[in-house]
């Protein structure tokens, strides 16, 4: 197989291919790379496998679903050499993700077949959804949910522009429910009602309550497919792609009661609805339902792509070398992250040039690690793309659009500790109630508190947002430090702000903190 500089060559149109192993379905797409990282789909084939069928009831993949799973590989893997592909990347989830022996699937796959298994996290199968939903609509100015409902488990994004603000991973799946509460005539009874609670105590565990509903629902996965292929046949549409339909909950809550009444062989009869969904779509469409009442949105639109499409793009990015998840170093990666939030990049840039400075400073009177300050610089780039969601509360709102950012060159727990400073730049100190700082351990507790004192102090001395001050320089002991600025004028206001933000940094240091500026005034009394 070619290696990646290949893919490169001006005269190649690579093919490659992307294989979702998941709890209902083993899915293949075989695609033809285009430039701006797009592509022409060449083929696509689903098997029906079932994967996760035991994995409520055994913990396990039972035998007769991995056979099928592997019979089905075999076949994709037939499709994809006869198309020429170069490039065949595999994935699975849920089912594989959780049960005792997915990695001995996962060898078995491996040994007989050649071909590696990547088993993805719910965190990256959600990223991969939304990667596809940003490149395929236009989410400006809305506050846009997005769910994934597959055979083991929901993936729920929450996002704000393209940028994510919150995943919520829950264990909804399709296959699972209908193994636990049926999926046959029975959803016509006490069942029903049985699962419905059930997924509610679910969601509320897994979720937060919005205060703001989302615009819109954007659906993936074969559940949300189905039900627009069911609607738009019952309106005589059938010839029509289901991308981008728009069906209302009024319309969904009809179908599911419509459905839950019929046996599994009535429901094989109805246009629309495959075979293979008759015993799982009952369920599939009571979690867009409970999601859609958890979260007060009132209309899906369906995305007929989902997580192998994000795949693809992905891979093309990397193939084609314009990955912006990716490039040459991190700052720049940082600051458009930044822009795309509304960020105003000058007073961000000096609030990271004013917080460095500090804290190099500090690591001579204290034992810090100096490593830190690039974590503290990340934060004070980033501190304000809160402003994104809404003024009030930008901090908070701060700390989730970092979270789930994916920038590169940080590993998931600095990536942690870079959103946990930005979100205490302003407002309350870190506390052991804050979920999001309790989480973490003691040692980066303590050093979440000691970067967050920093940029405080760093916000307030260009809290004009002009750049008055020039630098800022620590002196003295442990007992008293003195802050020194250096501005071309007496800078009042940067300096009333900052002497009103020592709080935390005297309590964090266990010091006593003026700030002076070096030039006529210097002797000005701290307020």
């Amino acid at each position: 197989m070619p290696d990646q500089q290949t893919y490169l060559a001006p005269d190649l149109v690579p093919r490659l291919a992307a294989i979702d192993i998941g709890s209902n379905s083993t899915r293949l797409v075989v695609a033809e790379a285009k430039a701006g990282g797009q592509y022409r789909i060449l083929d696509e084939e689903r098997e029906s496998t079932r994967l996760g069928r035991s994995l409520s009831s055994s913990g396990r993949l039972d035998d007769e679903s991995v056979e099928a799973t592997l019979a089905a590989l075999r076949r994709f893997q037939s499709i994809a050499a006869g198309l020429g592909v170069e490039s065949l990347h595999a994935i699975a989830t849920c089912a594989v993700r959780e049960a005792t022996n997915g990695a001995d699937f996962c060898q078995r796959v491996t040994e007989q077949l050649d071909l590696p298994i990547e088993v993805i996290s719910a965190e990256k199968e959600a990223h991969l959804a939304f990667h596809s939903v940003r490149r395929r609509f236009d989410l400006a100015g809305k506050n846009t949910l997005l769910a994934d409902i597959g055979g083991g488990s929901t993936e729920i994004v929450l996002a704000t522009g393209e940028q994510i603000e919150a995943i919520y991973t829950t264990n909804l799946g399709a296959v699972r429910l209908a193994e636990k509460f049926g999926g046959g005539q029975g959803m016509a009874g006490k069942d029903f009602d049985r699962m419905q609670k059930w997924i509610d105590r679910k969601l509320k565990k897994a979720t937060d309550k919005l205060s703001t509903p989302p615009h819109l629902l954007i659906g993936s996965g074969g559940t949300f497919t189905t039900l627009a292929n069911i609607v738009m046949a019952a309106k005589g549409k059938s010839q029509l792609p289901v991308a981008g339909c728009q069906i209302s909950r009024a319309e969904l809550r009809h179908l599911i009661d419509r459905l839950r009444k019929l046996s599994v062989k009535q429901r094989r009869e109805l246009p629309g609805l495959s075979h293979d969904r008759a015993d799982i779509i009952v369920p599939g469409l009571a979690v867009i339902d409970r999601i859609m009442r958890r979260f007060k949105v009132n209309l899906i639109q369906v995305h007929a792509y989902g997580v192998r499409d994000g795949l693809l793009l992905s891979l093309i990015e990397q193939m084609q070398g314009n990955q912006q998840a990716a490039p040459p170093e991190d700052i720049a990666q940082i600051e458009r992250f930044a822009q795309a939030c509304g960020v105003e990049l000058d007073h961000a840039r000096h609030s990271a040039f004013l917080s460095t400075q500090i804290y190099t400073d500090l690591c001579q009177h204290y034992e810090l690690a100096p490593t830190d300050s690039r974590l503290l610089d990340a934060a004070a780039r980033m501190q304000d793309v809160g402003y994104l969601i809404n003024y009030q509360g930008h901090h908070k709102h701060s700390y989730h659009l970092i979270l789930h950012s994916r920038l590169e060159g940080f590993r998931p727990e600095e990536i942690e500790l870079i959103a946990n400073v930005a979100r205490y730049h302003r407002g309350a100190e870190p506390k052991q109630k804050h979920d999001n700082f309790r989480r973490l351990s003691k040692t980066d507790q303590h050093r979440v508190q000691r970067m967050a004192a920093v940029l405080r102090l760093a916000g307030g001395l260009d809290r004009t947002h002009n750049q008055t001050i020039e630098s800022a320089h620590i002196t003295g002991g442990k007992k008293q430090i003195e802050l020194t600025v250096t501005a071309k004028a007496y800078p009042e206001v940067n300096l009333w702000a900052a002497r009103r933000r020592t709080g935390l940094f005297e309590k964090v240091f266990g010091s006593e903190m003026t700030i002076q500026w070096a030039g006529e005034n210097a002797t000005t009394p701290n307020s």
